[in-house]
């Protein structure tokens, strides 16, 4: 028996299982390649109440977080475009000016707050990870290296400086503490302030197949219907919704307190809500399926690189993200599949991946080594990892995704 961790209703039994893994973003320095690393099953449920889609918790948010943690967000340069747009919109539409306060919770590396700096507005970081943390403070973004909780909140409102704008992108996913860290939320929020999240939407997931985003640093995987239900039971209400692309489809929820009368709902919440009910998120008999289609693809994945491997060509991986360590170890690929992987990340190179011990390098050895194939391993940023690898068709080398389906890109 399990207990949601949002409205704490007991829930039976898991409808996906992707075997025992290791934590996504724990890669390994080479000498520590030899000492036992820690498995956990990796198993989905969903919450008959308040159909929230969620891990048990086995490691900690602080053992994950707190130290050196792997992914710095200013790496991505589609990401960087994405958040400078957002920061126009929301200075447009709102109104933010130099007189606004805006709080980012897992502010990571200062990659969006930076494009709030440059209009002179008022900013704050909260951030877990001591050395994204530090390269923020560097960039001159002010960041308190702490969880964002209930307990924060309340040093906030009693410091009598609440914010405008309370901005957390992919940061609900991250959290095991969701009713804790939604209570902060309300207390944090000033009077006519706004909240908004971005997080990957469970209905893509399932979707387009994206069974490689479940990893242990993501405790939830939301519905627009489990993030409201959540809210409104702690005083918040979401007024309008948007769908993104990033992330392999997101959406960007707008809250407010629900005593705030000025922002009126928009149409785009129900429409929104109409859309899941008929894809069938709303029905637990739906989520069964779901496990049918990642066996299919595990399968189809393997027999693709058996064909390639068998035919003597060499296979490397581009990226090392925690998505690809959750397709890698749930399909048993090591290096008898996938000789290295490659990263622009400085952080990430020299270390192992988790589970597979597939090394990492600079991209600078694909010329180096001219490989037949290269598997795109971060492909919700496929689009710019192409642009980049562009040159390889000097030697047709022919690049790959394999979510939602083995695919070549010619």
């Amino acid at each position: 028996m399990y207990k949601c961790r949002a409205c704490e209703t007991d829930i039976e039994k898991s409808f996906l299982s992707l075997g025992n893994s290791p934590v996504s973003n724990a890669n390994i320095k080479k000498e520590d390649l030899n000492k036992m690393e820690p498995y956990y099953p990796l198993e989905l449920y969903v919450c008959p109440e308040c159909k929230l889609v969620q891990l048990e918790e086995f490691e900690t948010a602080k053992n994950i977080f707190s130290s050196d943690y792997a992914y710095f967000s200013s790496y991505s340069k589609s990401w960087l475009e994405h958040c400078k747009n957002y920061t126009e919109m929301m200075i447009n539409r709102f109104g933010f000016n130099e007189n606004s306060y805006v709080i980012e919770i897992a502010s990571n590396d200062g990659y969006l707050l930076q494009y709030f700096k440059e209009h002179n507005i008022h900013i704050h970081g909260v951030e877990p990870a001591v050395n994204t943390a530090e390269v923020a403070i560097k960039k001159g973004i002010p960041t308190d290296i702490t969880f964002f909780n209930e307990s924060y909140a309340l040093n906030l409102r009693n410091n009598g400086k609440l914010p405008d704008l309370i901005i957390g992108n992919n940061v609900l996913a991250h959290n095991p503490n969701l009713i804790d860290f939604v209570k902060g939320l309300k207390l944090a929020l000033g009077k006519c302030g706004i909240i908004t999240m971005e997080f990957p939407h469970l209905l893509k997931l399932i979707e387009h197949n994206e069974f490689d985003t479940i990893y242990h640093e993501h405790y939830s995987y939301f519905s627009l219907y489990s993030i409201n239900k959540l809210f409104l039971k702690y005083g918040l209400e979401i007024f309008d919704v948007e769908e993104l692309l990033t992330h392999g489809g997101s959406l960007r929820i707008y809250a407010k307190h629900i005593e705030d009368n000025s922002k009126p709902i928009k149409s785009s919440v129900l429409s929104l809500f109409n859309k899941e009910k008929l894809f069938g998120l709303y029905n637990l008999e739906f989520y069964n399926k779901f496990d049918e289609r990642v066996k299919t693809s595990k399968r189809n994945i393997l027999q693709f690189l058996i064909k390639v491997k068998n035919n003597g060509k060499k296979i490397i991986g581009y990226g090392a993200p925690a998505k690809g360590n959750t397709l890698l170890n749930y399909c048993g690929i090591r290096t008898d599949f996938i000789d290295y992987t490659v990263d622009l990340s400085p952080h990430k190179q020299g270390k192992y991946l988790p589970g597979t011990h597939i090394p990492i390098f600079n991209p600078n050895k694909i010329k180096e080594d001219k490989p037949d194939y290269i598997i795109i391993l971060p492909w919700n940023i496929k689009d710019e990892i192409i642009k980049q690898l562009e040159y390889t068709k000097e030697w047709n080398c022919k690049l790959i995704t394999l979510i939602p389906e083995v695919k070549i890109h010619t």
